[in-house]
């Protein structure tokens, strides 16, 4: 790999950052299908592959706003003000994404390192989408912990809704990310 290449996977990962307002165009079925490619390269403890996506595409919206205030209702929530407010949730985006971690049972994986190679594939996906030319937002919320909408899924019980991911292109340009002091993160053991 050469410099430029290097300098280059450095500055997305530098430059990634979650954007609420998300308009059209979102990516077509070829970039999303490289940025799942991207995802499913992540970490992965005895190749599990527990990490799985579902496509809301745009003409879905609705359903899924539905189907996000059944899931609220649910978990308790009686104000039907809070219950219409999610319908309008998957209208902050022209395209979202569903990632999941389907947990399997395995005596040398845990269920830790199965959430988090999940987490290490959503950031291939997020970086692969804003390598394209998209912006994203990565959520959860209440919403996520509903067996309700883990059935309406047709996930099981056990599976973790990590988030919804909600993608499309930046509405506006964003100030960059604020310069990191390395050392406030980082030390070095000593015995």
């Amino acid at each position: 790999m050469t410099d430029l290449d290097v300098n280059t996977v450095h500055q997305n990962i530098h430059q990634r950052q979650s954007i609420g307002h998300l308009v059209e165009p979102a990516p077509s079925s070829q970039q999303l299908q490289k940025a799942f490619e991207a995802a499913l390269t992540a970490p992965d403890h005895h190749r599990l592959k527990p990490t799985r996506f579902i496509v809301i595409q745009p003409e879905q919206r609705a359903n899924f706003g539905e189907s996000l205030s059944q899931a609220l209702a649910d978990l308790g929530e009686t104000d039907p003000v809070q219950l219409d407010r999610v319908k309008q949730h998957p209208f902050r985006a022209p395209l979202l994404v569903i990632a999941v971690t389907q947990f399997q049972d395995h005596p040398k994986v845990p269920l830790f390192e199965q959430t988090l190679s999940s987490g290490a594939a959503i950031q291939n996906f997020l970086l692969s989408l804003q390598v394209q030319g998209f912006a994203s937002m990565w959520r959860s919320g209440a919403v996520v912990e509903s067996t309700w909408l883990k059935h309406h899924l047709g996930l099981a019980d056990r599976d973790l809704i990590s988030g919804i991911i909600y993608i499309g292109t930046a509405a506006k340009a964003i100030a960059p990310r604020a310069e990191v002091v390395i050392s406030d993160f980082v030390t070095n053991w000593q015995s």
